[in-house]
């Protein structure tokens, strides 16, 4: 768990993503609007965390619209991190 958490430290973007989905399930528009991250950048960083098993998609299927919401392997992470 501890090179995770370093890998997520490495990149603010990999830990603001991260943070917005503490509390709330998002679509990649509305985590770019609240961080301020350009959403090719936040895909690249969902599918990063997706690998991890830090976020999941919770509606896969469908091609637009698609949400997001913290593991419960990334709130350990995010806990770890404040």
């Amino acid at each position: 768990m501890k090179d995770i958490v370093q890998y997520v430290k490495r990149s603010k973007y990999r830990v603001d993503v991260l943070k917005s989905l503490e509390k709330e399930i998002l679509m990649p528009k509305e985590i770019s609007q609240k961080t301020g991250i350009l959403i090719n950048h936040i895909s690249k960083v969902l599918s990063e965390l997706k690998h991890y098993d830090l976020v999941e998609c919770i509606n896969p299927d469908v091609r637009k619209g698609r949400l997001y919401r913290s593991t419960s392997k990334g709130l350990k992470i995010i806990e770890k991190i404040k």
